[in-house]
């Protein structure tokens, strides 16, 4: 089962379908990791607040070890909590440490936070250290138009990719077009709305229609978007089935159908988030 891939807009490539670790702890991190890195996720994606880097990264270290993997088959995903907005050199490395690699493919300025008012010098640090060779490409999570406009002015780089609140019901129209104006990624957490819609009649249709499961179709849906995917579970089973959305093949009616799944944002909105 072939993962598809996009090519970032600092030339590296990046497979749009991965796993996330959010709220993954203790064993289950290095279980799950391992498990699907031998079902062929390439694209593992954790964030210092999770509190799992060590063991993300000690189920990578395993699986390379064993020879399921290279690390350059590897894409490795980061962040910056909005803490270490201040220090994200020193954070950084705290974050290397932890998953105990040589270099990490992708870092995130996790939050904005826009009345810290530290988010461009965040990016603009992390910007820096792309040239000691341990940090491949820079992005940001939960941005927002005006932030990435300024983040763009300042320092002259264009985050590769944008982590967002995204699911059928709630795709970000306007947020997805700019992003595709600027050659920025659209990746959504969140991609399964927490399983809130998967009942939607939309969804159910579709999944009957192509003997597929609601979470594949769900899924398929934002990939046809042109959207990078990190569906989480603890659930081995889930795991293959996230992995099958790949294989769904949508025609125009079936999309028609999934524009019209009735949804709204789940989480707190980046303008204003964490007040």
């Amino acid at each position: 089962m072939r993962v598809p891939v996009t090519t970032l807009n600092d030339g590296y490539d990046f497979p749009l379908l991965g796993l996330g670790t959010y709220k993954l702890q203790g064993e289950d991190v290095e279980k799950v990791v391992r498990t699907a890195i031998e079902l062929g996720y390439r694209h593992i994606d954790t964030a210092s607040v999770y509190g799992n880097e060590v063991e993300v990264g000690n189920a990578i270290n395993a699986a390379i070890a064993a020879g399921d993997v290279t690390r350059e088959e590897l894409f490795v995903t980061t962040k910056l909590w909005n803490d270490d907005q201040q220090r994200a050199g020193e954070a950084y490395q705290e974050s290397l440490k932890r998953l105990n690699l040589e270099f990490i493919d992708l870092y995130l300025v996790h939050w904005p936070v826009p009345q810290q008012g530290t988010y461009v010098s965040a990016f603009e640090q992390i910007t820096q250290l792309q040239g000691l060779g341990q940090l491949q490409s820079v992005g940001v999570a939960n941005f927002y138009e005006e932030v990435l406009d300024e983040i763009i002015a300042a320092t002259g780089v264009t985050p590769v990719l944008n982590q967002v609140e995204l699911h059928a019901g709630f795709t970000q129209p306007e947020l997805r077009a700019y992003h595709a104006e600027k050659g920025i990624v659209t990746e959504a957490w969140a991609p399964l709305a927490r399983g809130e819609n998967l009942g939607a009649p939309e969804i159910v249709a579709v999944a009957d229609k192509h003997g597929k499961t609601p979470a594949q179709v769900a899924l398929a849906y934002l990939l046809h978007m042109g959207c990078s995917v990190v569906p989480k579970t603890a659930n081995p089973q889930r795991l293959v089935e996230n992995l099958g959305a790949v294989e769904v093949e949508l025609d125009a009616e079936d999309i028609a159908a999934l524009d019209a799944v009735q949804g709204e944002r789940m989480s707190g909105n980046p303008r204003t988030f964490p007040n």
